[in-house]
């Protein structure tokens, strides 16, 4: 098949999640569909996959993954109502999480046939670019053995804290859902919650740990560094 590194980043600003997610699986359809035809053809005949890097900020909302319980949401749907929160239960891994203001959150639909065709190491990735980032901010960051996400003071179970949460769908190959990295988020909304279904650590963001940064040059080292660990050619669409 025809390898393509090259990544469309597309930077959606402050977006409702529906409507991120109705285009992630626009995209994700589109290229599980490309490649379903490139099977019946000949490998000269056949079509390149594209990728995509979509980063943008959530209005307030939980989302609960498809092995998530509903028990870690600790607000029923008046509640959420009052607080103009939305919930959805979506089909990435893992359990319940937040999105809203100040936080990056990142979409990579990417072909990992054209990358590396397994999950494990694609999530480690994920995980590598986000510690590199926090690293140019002098934030010493790590993982934590069978928890996914990025994680301060990883070997002290005490002082653990989770500074961005990762969770992904894949179908042939193809990801979708991602990573969201706490900036300036305002924490308290993590409150309503018990995150990951993870009841003994806590969540942190940049600016509580060494204070007030740029969302916008957060991104930008965000790409850079995906860029790097992936050997992507990542180019914008301004979308």
């Amino acid at each position: 098949m025809l390898i393509n590194k090259q990544v469309e980043y597309r930077d959606m600003g402050r977006i409702q999640y529906k409507e991120a997610w109705d285009l992630q699986l626009k995209l994700f359809d589109e290229i599980r569909e490309i490649k379903l035809k490139n099977r019946d053809l000949p490998v000269e005949a056949q079509h390149s996959t594209p990728n995509y890097l979509l980063f943008c900020e959530h209005n307030p909302v939980y989302t609960l993954g498809k092995s998530g319980l509903m028990e870690n949401l600790l607000l029923n749907n008046q509640q959420l109502k009052e607080q103009g929160i939305e919930f959805f239960h979506i089909n990435r891994g893992g359990d319940i999480t937040f999105h809203g203001p100040g936080q990056l959150t990142g979409y990579p639909i990417f072909d990992l046939d054209n990358f590396k065709t397994d999950i494990i190491v694609y999530l480690r990735d994920l995980e590598e670019a986000i510690i590199e980032v926090l690293d140019e901010y002098g934030i010493k960051a790590g993982r934590i053995e069978g928890l996914t996400g990025v994680w301060l003071d990883w070997t002290d179970p005490s002082r653990a804290r989770k500074i961005c949460a990762m969770g992904v769908h894949t179908s042939r190959w193809v990801t979708m859902h991602g990573f969201g990295l706490n900036v300036s988020t305002d924490l308290s909304y993590f409150g309503h919650i018990i995150p990951c279904g993870i009841i003994d650590k806590s969540v942190t963001s940049i600016e509580k740990e060494v204070g007030s940064v740029k969302i916008e040059d957060v991104k930008k080292l965000c790409v850079e560094k995906i860029s790097k660990i992936f050997g992507a050619e990542i180019f914008e669409n301004a979308f």
